[in-house]
């Protein structure tokens, strides 16, 4: 387990649509530990393969006491009840906005061996499993903030300490090259 550098808003690889996982080896199994000590390290309740620079759609959660991975996830709402509250990203550090999302989500999967999983989470869990499965989606939750706390969040954005607009998005080698396309 090795603790992997973050991707941040502008590197391409958080834009771009993940590929399947295909193989479930050693090397899915490597990836799967990263990304959790990754998450743990940065205190986050969700890591997605792309948030390390790996474009391929796994990601793993820990809220509310649930803590897993999912490989090729898709996710259904319940119902339609939702939830509206604050929403970070590690990939957006040290920024949180009101964001809406369903409040009771199932989710299928495989687990890092090819075996069907299913997670049903609600509150945080139900958060974490939209939140990740966008990122896997090319998607970032600033897409689904209402305009008016957009343009809040971008100008935010602009302001961090972390961001450079004068610097080109930065495009590193993947710690995983193993897998489909090295970014």
């Amino acid at each position: 387990m090795t603790v992997q550098p973050l991707r941040l808003f502008g590197d391409p690889v958080l834009r771009t649509k993940a590929d399947p996982v295909v193989d479930f080896d050693r090397e899915l199994a490597t990836l799967v530990a990263d990304l959790h000590e990754t998450m743990r390290d940065q205190g986050g309740a969700g890591l997605a393969a792309p948030q390390i620079g790996v474009g391929l759609r796994v990601f793993v959660f820990r809220a509310d006491g649930v803590e897993g991975h999912l490989v090729n996830p898709t996710w259904n709402a319940v119902d339609g009840t939702e939830q509206f509250g604050p929403e970070g990203c590690l990939s957006i550090p040290g920024l949180r906005f009101d964001c809406r999302r369903f409040e009771h989500v199932v989710a299928t999967g495989w687990d890092l061996h090819g075996e069907p999983q299913t997670v049903e989470g609600t509150a945080l869990v139900a958060r974490a499993i939209q939140h990740e499965t966008d990122h896997l989606d090319g998607v970032l939750f600033l897409d689904k903030l209402d305009p008016e706390t957009r343009r809040e969040a971008m100008k935010a954005i602009r302001t961090a300490p972390w961001f450079d607009p004068a610097a080109p998005p930065t495009v590193k080698q993947s710690p995983h090259p193993l897998f489909g396309r090295a970014t």
